[in-house]
């Protein structure tokens, strides 16, 4: 299998993650929706609907991603990611400020994370690393795994159901483990993912746990995989302050599993 090339701004480190990311799932099963029956309700339900009979469970993919992004106003911009759930993810993009170009990524893996922005690829505009963007990387990683949807048969995610229309799936990521809402249709669509997750929503300095969402619009099909391909993230959704907290809406263009 043909390795994906990492963007070209990506760091050594980066760099690295990127291509262990994308490692081809060793020997991966084809799915039976037999695997689903003891899932609850609603996350069975998502599963037939976004794995076809048949299809290798293959866990680690690479997704081209365009969309706006809030950056003192909202500025498009465009992104590839190499993600495999609970280990990590590498998300590179390119936005406009005006006529001039802001480069960088966000990655989190072995309980590290970082992210690194750069204007016209040399003056830093936004970069950290340490326990706090850390803690809050792997929250969104754990929020992600719905992308790979393979992923909800590892024996390592414990699911509990929450009313007819919520399940609940509980991931390891680093060192802890993060409670993961999905709501799904009565047709399995996602319609929705949510979770508690460390972050600093405000900007100021003072991380904690707050409220953090996904909505999940129009689906595409990728090697088998029905995911959403339009999504609207932030913090504090369905509540007043969804709209100073939503920050990303985004399109899959592609997804290619490995």
């Amino acid at each position: 299998m043909t390795v994906i090339v990492a963007p070209p701004h990506l760091t050594d480190a980066a760099r690295g993650d990127w291509e262990v990311l994308q490692t081809p799932t060793p020997a991966a099963p084809r799915f039976d929706p037999a695997q689903a029956e003891l899932l609850p309700e609603p996350a069975r339900r998502w599963v037939l609907h976004a794995v076809a009979p048949g299809t290798p469970l293959l866990r680690a993919v690479v997704l081209d991603l365009r969309g706006t992004i809030r950056l003192g106003g909202w500025r498009s911009f465009r992104a590839a990611q190499a993600l495999l759930p609970m280990a990590g993810y590498v998300w590179a993009a390119t936005a406009r400020l005006g006529p001039v170009t802001v480069r960088g990524f966000d990655r989190y893996r072995d309980g590290t994370g970082e992210m690194r922005w750069r204007l016209l690829d040399v003056l830093p505009v936004m970069s950290g690393s340490g326990p706090d963007i850390a803690r809050s990387a792997a929250g969104r990683l754990a929020a992600e795994f719905v992308l790979a949807p393979a992923a909800a048969l590892d024996p390592r995610v414990q699911w509990k159901a929450l009313g007819d229309h919520q399940a609940v799936a509980r991931l390891p990521v680093g060192e802890e483990e993060h409670e993961v809402t999905l709501t799904v249709a009565p047709d399995g669509r996602l319609e929705a993912v949510t979770l508690p997750r460390w972050g600093d929503p405000s900007g100021d300095g003072r991380f904690g746990v707050h409220p953090f969402g996904v909505e999940c619009g129009r689906e595409a099909c990728f090697d088998g995989f029905t995911i959403p391909a339009e999504l609207r993230g932030g913090w504090w959704p369905g509540g007043d302050r969804w709209a100073d907290g939503e920050f990303i809406r985004c399109t899959v263009e592609h997804a290619r599993y490995r």
